[in-house]
């Protein structure tokens, strides 16, 4: 039934006649917490980097089939190069990326992955009147590990210099990226990867193009400035443990049960 209120044009509808209109809801069911069911972990860089602790995440308790570890595996975790040194704001730019091969106790144990550059900083290196010469290239390290390589760097001016740009010939540039490609290869295939890592920390590599590329045109701002993982071996648990210098896992502390106690004190 309506009611027909003649100073609105359209019907409302009565309140005694609608069961669901005026009725309170009975048997409000508590809400639990999510964060109940979740428990913390560390995260533990390699300890070819000075500062070793990145942070915390989070992962569902194990219940049944279920295990929080397999949530774990294979997270990956983008850290500044600033966090993970002290005194490291010069160096914020880059950015490493580590993945979770292991989890020992409430520790993930991470391994490098990949590597890259903030925005910020690429779009600061260019400018005009200067030639940006780029290479990539791929190289196995010495322990299995596939990566592809990227290179970027920039021309300079001379010294005692009066022309206004400082751009590079057609086959200077070819010249330049054959020097690129061939210091990537010698720096990269001779090591390891916790060696190679070494070498991006610092910047080793792009010094070394550098020094290659004078005679054919000087550069500057030289960086490798992204690193790829296109295949990786089995991970190898003992060799990871070193590579974090024998992390120290928690595994708890021993208790003794009460029954045990009571039947102790009986006897004596």
């Amino acid at each position: 039934l309506h009611v027909y209120n003649s100073r609105t044009p359209f019907p409302t509808m009565a309140i005694g006649k609608n069961k669901k209109l005026g009725k309170s809801k009975r048997g409000n069911s508590k809400k639990l917490n999510p964060f109940l069911k979740k428990e913390w972990y560390d995260v533990k860089a390699p300890s070819i980097f000075p500062i070793s602790k990145i942070g915390l995440t989070i992962a569902t308790k194990s219940q049944g089939t279920y295990k929080s570890r397999d949530s774990l595996i294979d997270r990956v975790f983008t850290v500044s190069l600033g966090d993970l040194k002290p005194d490291g704001e010069d160096d914020a730019f880059r950015k490493f990326k580590l993945k979770v091969d292991e989890v020992k106790g409430t520790q993930c144990l991470t391994n490098f992955y990949g590597m890259d550059m903030t925005t910020d900083k690429l779009r600061s290196l260019v400018r005009k009147w200067y030639s940006l010469i780029e290479a990539h290239v791929d190289v196995k390290t010495t322990d299995g590990y596939l990566l592809r390589l990227f290179c970027i760097g920039f021309t300079k001016r001379r010294q005692n210099q009066s022309r206004k740009t400082s751009y590079a010939q057609s086959a200077q540039v070819r010249n330049i990226r054959k020097t690129m490609i061939r210091v990537m290869q010698e720096e990269a295939t001779d090591c390891d990867l916790t060696q190679l890592v070494g070498k991006f920390i610092p910047e080793v590599i792009g010094e070394n193009i550098k020094k290659e590329t004078e005679s054919i045109y000087p550069l500057d701002n030289v960086f490798i400035r992204k690193v790829k993982t296109l295949r990786a071996p089995k991970v190898d648990v003992a060799k990871l443990m070193e590579l974090h210098a024998g992390a120290d896992v928690d595994i708890g502390r021993r208790v003794e049960r009460e029954d045990a106690e009571e039947s102790k004190g009986d006897e004596e």
